[in-house]
């Protein structure tokens, strides 16, 4: 038992020790994340810049004024922050409040991206303004994308709603988006080659036409009446609601992607495997023509 607690004691302390280095990394992490695109960003990033050069310049010519003065500038930054990030600091608590989950999320592109399109698409459709929007996945949409304007924008509903607004200079063409940003507009596709309803104008058969050639997801906002409809594979869902376009671009965008990324691992673990396996056969081999 003595032998247990002396190997214990100083376990215990290398364990504490990492684990205040993990909580701390994270805690910073969120901090930054949340941090990331706000007001905030600019101020902070200032701060540190003129904190690093005092201390440089202190250093390197002997300032002890201002080495002195940075000795106790973290008790002061402290209520400092407090004063410039209380509108964050407000928000952070209150979005904890009502979503504790929201913070540890890391990438919220996908989301981000679902409910934009969802609210452009419907917005778009109760005015009765057609609108083609291509959402690239893992066949490239290049040649597509450089014949239209190029826009590299994060995407937003406003942002969907302006371009396809009649009489704007993007409006009659289609929009490709990629990974949370509006890559182009004023696309053009090809139409669908198979036999179709004649009741299908050009919008959808562009939209199905892309879908036949890429592995894009396509909505689809008819403009006479007020239709959203979906396009996947050369399949067309016509009329979809809400609740259900939801479900679907989670499903393209988010579950496929995640299920394609745990095959890729599965597969390279396997491979790893199979050549531990051929290794250890290869020597047992080696070791009976010795024998």
């Amino acid at each position: 038992m003595e032998t247990i607690l002396n190997f214990w004691a100083p376990l215990k302390e290398v364990l504490q020790f990492f684990i205040q280095i993990g909580l701390l990394t994270v805690i910073i992490y969120m901090v930054l994340l949340f941090l990331r695109g706000t007001r905030a960003e600019p101020i902070l990033v200032g701060i540190v810049i003129t904190i690093l050069s005092g201390w440089f310049l202190s250093q390197l010519l002997g300032l002890e004024v201002i080495e002195w003065i940075l000795t106790k500038l973290p008790t002061l930054m402290v209520f400092a922050m407090l004063i410039i990030f209380q509108p964050e600091i407000r928000r952070a608590f209150a979005e904890i409040g009502i979503n504790p989950h929201r913070l540890m999320r890391a990438n919220k592109s996908e989301t981000e991206t679902i409910d934009a399109l969802v609210e452009a698409s419907f917005h778009l459709a109760k005015k009765h303004i057609g609108a083609l929007i291509a959402i690239e996945r893992d066949i490239g949409m290049r040649s597509y994308t450089e014949a239209g304007v190029k826009i590299s924008a994060p995407i937003s509903s406003e942002l969907l709603i302006t371009i396809f607004y009649p009489n704007t200079p993007l409006h009659d063409g289609a929009v490709v988006v990629k990974d949370g940003v509006v890559i182009s507009a004023a696309c053009f596709f090809p139409l669908a080659q198979g036999k179709l309803s004649r009741t299908l104008g050009t919008r959808h058969r562009a939209g199905l036409g892309i879908t036949e050639e890429t592995d894009a997801v396509v909505l689809i906002v008819s403009e006479e009446n007020g239709y959203v409809s979906l396009a996947h594979k050369g399949r067309l869902v016509s009329d979809i609601d809400k609740d259900r376009l939801v479900r679907h671009l989670t499903n393209y965008l988010i579950k496929t992607k995640t299920s394609v990324v745990r095959t890729g691992k599965t597969l390279e673990v396997q491979k790893h495997l199979d050549t531990v396996k051929l290794t250890i056969s290869n020597l047992r081999k080696n070791k009976d023509t010795t024998n």
